[in-house]
């Protein structure tokens, strides 16, 4: 079987979801995964689609681009969305889940499938490997393979740096100063636990922040960041109030009707919420400093940690230049690439460009033409951007509503111009998907 399957390198979100989709069109897979013989700096397991930020997969509704972009997985046949409404814990408007369920139900469902071989080994080298290859390997890729592709393509490849949120133990909380609400919501007591500040809390725990010890990097990495993950001590040390009017904003969570100078949030990492996360607080903080300036938090003297935050360096490669719209290589084009190696940046976008690539990679064995999404959806829209050969400063994207096109009539409201671009997107995808028998 092994000779004529796709070859697809990496488990993760990406690989995953392209491995399913082949596998259930009939088309053989050899699905490569180095963990856990060979792991990253942030992995803890061998499973499938581990995720190792967040455990959230950001905002459910059609007002939001993640939201979108979850329709239209759906109506594809997306295994990750299969699994994170298997998985799934309480988190107000977003979509969170339990990891390990998540990660357990998706290697579960590749393991099993007739048409999937697993090989738990690292591909250190694309030139031997023949026939029809995806590298989904995701922005840990290893040393050895990130040379072997600078080598194939002649690029030296970008980065950036990416951060995790510290985890605690909720029966390690004061409750008694903490407060149960999500943002906005009036309803009930709401799927985050909220922790409030005073000015002189907040400022306090600011001082400590921006003056505490950070883990330095390499001496050959300079630091660049990306925005929507950015470690919260770089975010604070734009001013005193940035943190007010980012993640610690505390507009829509009054308590009797008193707004808090800053709120933090805690999300559950499990349905019972006996883990929480930090919502925003991405850090590259050295772990004894961690503890220490997080401690000061009301409720949190005691506080223990099950995870501390980390910083890691994410690799993609400059896609505008090297893919073309199907996302194979355009020098090279039985090797395609999937994921956040190409610069989506995202759980979800991620899942979804492996989508998008399987669809491809099917039509190839199938001896079909590729198919380019229409740009009025969200999926066509974030692949047309990572491949757009014009695009010269390339930075990581994720979904939203300012990739797609504008509509023929003018909408005044914010909310509904965003939900007719999504009605637009989804009726656009069901017709085409018909038409074109994804």
């Amino acid at each position: 079987m092994t000779e004529n399957s796709i070859k697809i390198i990496g488990a993760g979100l990406a690989g995953s979801e392209a491995a399913w989709y082949l596998a259930n069109r009939g088309v053989p897979v050899v699905l490569y995964e180095m963990r856990p013989k060979v792991q990253t700096p942030v992995h803890r397991t061998g499973d499938f689609a581990e995720l190792v930020c967040s455990n959230s997969l950001g905002g459910e509704g059609l007002a939001t681009g993640a939201g979108l972009l979850k329709e239209e997985m759906v109506l594809l046949g997306s295994l990750v969305m299969e699994a994170a409404y298997f998985a799934r814990v309480p988190a107000g408007r977003a979509l969170a889940v339990n990891r390990e369920e998540f990660a357990g139900y998706i290697t579960q469902k590749l393991t099993g499938h007739p048409l999937i071989t697993v090989r738990r080994e690292e591909v250190e080298d694309l030139s031997g490997l023949e026939g029809l290859v995806l590298v989904a390997s995701g922005p840990l890729t290893s040393d050895s393979l990130s040379e072997s592709i600078k080598k194939l393509t002649g690029d030296e490849g970008l980065y950036f740096f990416d951060a995790a949120a510290p985890i605690v133990e909720r029966e390690s909380l004061n409750e008694s100063v903490l407060y149960w609400k999500s943002r906005y919501d009036e309803r009930g007591t709401g799927d985050y636990l909220n922790v409030p500040l005073n000015k002189e809390e907040y400022e306090r725990f600011w001082h400590e922040l921006v003056n505490a010890e950070v883990v330095p990097l390499a001496e050959h990495d300079k630091l660049i960041l990306f925005e929507g993950c950015m470690p919260i001590e770089e975010l604070a040390r734009r001013g005193l109030d940035t943190l007010r009017f980012g993640p610690l904003r505390p507009v829509g969570l009054e308590k009797n009707g008193e707004r808090p100078w800053a709120v933090l949030q805690l999300r559950k990492e499990d349905a019972e919420g006996r883990l929480l996360n930090l919502v925003g607080c991405q850090t590259r903080l050295k772990w004894g400093e961690q503890k220490r300036v997080f401690r000061t938090l009301p409720g949190f003297a005691e506080a223990e940690f099950v995870r501390y935050g980390v910083m890691h360096r994410n690799t993609y490669i400059n896609s505008p230049k090297l893919l073309d719209r199907n996302l194979s290589l355009k020098e090279h084009p039985q090797i395609f690439f999937a994921g956040q190696i190409t610069g989506v940046e995202g759980y979800l976008e991620s899942a979804a460009c492996g989508l998008y690539a399987g669809i491809n990679l099917a039509r190839i064995v199938q001896g079909k033409e590729s198919i380019t999404l229409p740009e009025e959806t969200m999926l066509g829209s974030l692949t047309a951007y990572i491949t757009d050969p014009s695009r010269q400063d390339f930075q990581p994207m994720n979904a939203n509503f300012g990739l797609l096109p504008e509509l023929p009539e003018k909408i005044k409201s914010k909310k509904e111009r965003k939900l007719a671009k999504a009605r637009r997107s989804l009726k656009v995808l069901e017709h085409f998907a018909k038409t074109v028998n994804i």
